[in-house]
Formats: structure tokens, sequence, C-alpha cells
């Protein structure tokens, strides 16, 4: 299989080229990333991308048809990846996250590709009562990534057909260790602090809902979806991606961590701006579609991984929220020292 995966030099493209390769031992591999976080390696003896066959580098703003002739799947992990770089730049998310998407998808149908796996995500649920949500409950979009993501979703369901099979992954929140680690994320700030200070400072008043998944069973959705066929959900789908045992409130995260930690303590701030996004998921459908790629991944393991990837690398960086293993500040550097514009290209 002839795969393309954009996006592939962040915190999730390490693990999905890693069981692409597994999977797909001859199969050709091709990276295609602008760039940006090439360089934020963490705790590897080796080049994670070079399982790849090749490696491109260029902005998913300007690809070609070209490009995608001879792929047999393209995998979307291309993206401004959070709220918070969401917010700083919202027309950019707009244009990277939803309209390139679009587009992509516009064009790998073109070209022939059969199936467009969409890394989307279960922050489109935002702030939602009531129990777990399903892939047809309402949903409550509240950032610009949030927007962005079901902004696509939306705008490629269109193009699906028997023989362009499209299937928008809606993740929960990733955690875990990865060759690209990322510490702004609610499981891997945790690890970070307890690791580095013996503390982890909750934010909120640690009551909201997330889901979780780890990074390597994102990995394995993805190689789910590639070779996914229009009989199994449909030739357009939408679904929740991860594990029902994985929704957890903020402060019993804390908690998990300070179990693996010892001589952790724990602070939650009661006099916090309450944090809106809260949701829990249902991931009935994704047990019923994908029941041989479900997560394998306990959340005991990804805080052990956690701790161990950091203290291999004698991590003690108490203000890690301003290092460069948080993407914003990383980009943020970029624009400070002229090498990216205000649109995010390079100059």
């Amino acid at each position: 299989m002839n795969i393309l995966i954009t996006g592939n030099l962040g915190y999730v493209g390490p693990s999905v080229i890693k069981q692409l390769r597994a999977t797909f031992p001859k199969g050709r591999l091709v990276g295609l990333d602008t760039g940006f976080f090439a360089h934020c390696l963490t705790g590897v003896d080796v080049y994670p991308d070079t399982l790849l066959n090749e490696q491109w580098y260029g902005d998913i703003r300007n690809i070609n048809i070209d490009m995608l002739r001879g792929f047999d799947a393209v995998v979307h992990l291309a993206a401004i990846s959070n709220d918070p770089m969401g917010k700083t730049f919202e027309t950019v998310t707009d244009e990277i996250n939803c309209r390139s998407s679009i587009r992509l998808a516009e064009l790998a149908k073109e070209a022939g590709v059969r199936n467009y796996v969409f890394a989307s995500s279960c922050s489109v649920y935002g702030f939602a009562e009531g129990g777990p949500r399903k892939e047809e409950d309402s949903l409550n979009p509240l950032t610009a990534y949030a927007k962005s993501k079901i902004g696509t979703e939306e705008g490629v369901k269109s193009l699906a057909s028997d023989s362009f099979v499209v299937t928008c992954l809606r993740f929960a929140t990733a955690c875990g260790f990865s060759a690209r680690t990322r510490l702004d994320l609610v499981l891997n700030d945790f690890v970070a602090g307890a690791v580095a200070t013996g503390e982890i400072s909750i934010l909120s008043d640690g009551t909201p809902w997330r889901p979780l998944i780890h990074i390597d069973d994102m990995a394995l959705a993805i190689e789910w979806a590639v070779a996914r066929l229009a009989e199994n959900g449909g030739a357009f789908l939408s679904i929740n991606a991860g594990s029902d045992e994985w929704n957890y409130q903020v402060k019993d995260l804390a908690e998990a961590v300070a179990q693996v930690v010892p001589g952790t303590t724990v602070s939650i701030n009661p006099d916090a701006v309450p944090d809106k996004r809260s949701y829990q998921v249902s991931f009935e459908k994704f047990r019923q579609l994908a029941p041989n790629h479900q997560p394998r991944v306990t959340l005991t393991q990804a805080v052990e991984g956690l701790k161990a990837g950091l203290e291999k690398m004698q991590f003690k960086d108490a203000n890690f929220r301003t290092s460069q293993y948080i993407r914003l500040v990383v980009l943020k550097g970029h624009m400070a020292t002229q090498r990216v514009n205000d649109s995010l290209y390079w100059r």
C-alpha cells in the first residue's frame, strides 16, 4: 500500500509511521510536513522518520494533484494542533485546518486515492451534559480549533463514494511519550510537573471531563481507517476513536499520575474560571466497526511511559510551560526570529 502522511513531523506522526511500517513492511510511506516542529525531538536514539521511504517538506496549503497520484491512502494529520494556537491564529487555523483539508480531499479523490483519513477531534462536543456523546448527538464546538475540525468533516462528506472512502476519526485527547513529545496536553502536563517538581498544578477546579487516547492507539485506529471499505460503516464515516474506560475527570488524571510518581502533591485551584470544555464520549460505534483495533494502552501504562521517557531525558524543567515542549511557544519563537511570517509561512 502507498500512503501519504501529512503532518508526520509532529507529536502523533512517529507512532503512525511505526504502526503503518509494521503493517505494510513493503509499502511506500511518504511524509509531508512544513517542518515547524521537526527539531523538537525527545529521548530518541534514531530519527523516527527514517522508517519512511521519502520525506517531503512543504505547506499543505500548496499541495497539488501531481503530488497525490499513485497513493492508495492519505492520512491527514497536519493542523494547527490545539486550542491555544487556534485562538492565537484563528484565520490561519481555518485556512490550514479546514479549507486546505477539504481541498486535499478534493485533489486526493481526483488523483485516484481510495481512502482519506482525517484526524478530527472529540473537542467538537465542547460542553456536553447528559452522559457520553455519540456521533449522532448535537455538537457544540467552542474554539477555532474545534470549529475547524467539524468544518472539515462537513466539507468532505459529499466527496465520499464507494471508490473514495472518507473516515473522520474524532480522537479523544492525545497522550503518551513520543519521539516529539508535547507537554501542552493534560496528562503529559501532569506527568511533566510530577517528574520535574514533584507537584501537579491543576489550572481548573478539576471537575471537567476528558476522554483520552494514547498516541499508539491513535496509530492503531489510523491503520484500520486506511484500509476501511465502504461496506464497513459507509463511504463517509465520522466516528469517535477511543475507549469508554478512558473518560476521566481532570482531577482523577492528576491522582493517577501521583500514584505512579512517588511523593507527588496535587493542587487544585477552586477559584479558577470554569473550564467550559467538558464532555464524556461514547466509543460504542468504534468497538462495533473496528473490533480488532481497539485501544490497548492503559492509563497507568501511559503515565509510566511518560515518566520513563522524561526521566531518560533527565527532564527537570520546572518552567516547561514556556519551553520548546509547548507548540505555541515554538511557533512564537519562529516568528520572533522572523523565520516564519504572520500567516505561518516560512520566510
